[in-house]
């Protein structure tokens, strides 16, 4: 027998109804204390006739708190009167590790299940695994669009950037281009997609035909109201751009952003060896190829000369490492370099 390529997770939203509804998908969750259980990710659904299709997300990693702030003033704020089309908007989409304050789920085996790794799912697989098969193979077939609120989590804290991938369709480049311009963050960031890497939301995307755009707003497990104003006021921005929100919906003006790159890893920073890293600069900082960008100390045995890291390319510093405590491989910088006008 084939095993079932059917979502296990349910829900009783009713994605065609016109209004607003509020509920949760339940992901079956069978332990000690719960024999028949389920675990609640919120969801809500707001429809108002013909329209784009909308999908926005938050929570994918727990610890990444801006856009979890920004969906939830969504939720409350979005009235089915506000839009055209439907949007659908997932607040916690890995819930375990946004109850867990996780980058990953603690319920997934060694604790680590990532939902922007796990695409694009499996519906037997671990709690992370069947969130991403939901994701991918539901609620991605019925959208236009997808907007995906990431920021650098607990360890990194980023620029805020709007991200756009890289595409062989350039119709489609294009046109996320311009939401990413219509979203107005200080940064908009040209990315690979992990190089290629087919787990991402990204990937998933595009396997579906959906217009996808995410962000970087910050991090270091905080909350900064600049960020938050960047990404609260970016994402209305782009959903009436999109026309998902009535014409007469307020906005603010787009300010200008900034277009930059990092295409390889020469543009990424890594730690050599355990230790604790001490960064020779800080965000913003404009950057040479060779430049110093730290060091990394060893203090069990602190006779021994700190090992010190060089940038691999020219460019501004974008996203910096938090925790000083760090392990071989450990992303501690990366830079980016103008791309376009």
């Amino acid at each position: 027998m084939m095993p079932s390529r059917t979502s296990r997770l349910t829900t009783d939203i009713d994605f065609e109804r016109e209004g607003t509804q509020h509920g949760f998908l339940r992901l079956p969750h069978s332990v000690h204390r719960s024999a028949q259980g389920w675990l609640p990710i919120p969801i809500v659904c707001i429809r108002n006739g013909d329209g784009p299709r909308v999908l926005i997300m938050s929570g994918s990693h727990g610890d990444e708190y801006e856009g979890q702030i920004i969906t939830s003033r969504l939720c409350r704020e979005l009235a089915a009167s506000d839009i055209r089309g439907r949007i659908v908007i997932l607040p916690a989409a890995n819930y375990p590790a946004a109850r867990a304050g996780r980058r990953t789920s603690p319920l997934d085996p060694g604790g680590e299940g990532n939902l922007n790794r796990a695409f694009p799912g499996d519906p037997n697989g671990a709690p992370t695994a069947m969130i991403a098969h939901y994701i991918e193979s539901v609620l991605l077939p019925m959208s236009d669009y997808v907007f995906d609120l990431h920021s650098g989590g607990s360890s990194l804290m980023y620029l805020p950037c709007a991200m756009v991938k890289q595409t062989g369709n350039e119709a489609r480049a294009q046109r996320v281009a311009e939401i990413a311009t219509a979203f107005g963050a200080p940064i908009s960031f040209v990315t690979s997609g992990s190089f290629g890497d087919p787990r991402l939301i990204e990937a998933a995307a595009e396997r579906s035909g959906v217009l996808c755009m995410s962000t970087e707003l910050g991090g270091g497990g905080t909350v900064s109201p600049d960020a938050l104003a960047i990404g609260d006021e970016g994402i209305r921005r782009v959903l009436r751009y999109i026309g998902a929100l009535q014409p007469g919906y307020p906005v603010t003006a787009a300010p200008k952003t900034r277009w930059m790159e990092a295409p390889n890893h020469d543009y990424y920073v890594y730690s050599p060896a355990d230790g604790l890293f001490e960064p020779c600069v800080d965000l913003g900082a404009v950057v040479k190829k060779g430049q110093p960008a730290g060091a990394v100390h060893f203090v069990e045995t602190p006779w021994r000369e700190p090992e010190p890291v060089s940038f691999g390319h020219r460019g501004t510093v974008i996203c910096k490492r938090l925790p000083g405590r760090v392990e071989r491989g450990d992303c501690v910088f990366h830079v980016a370099t103008d791309c376009r006008g």
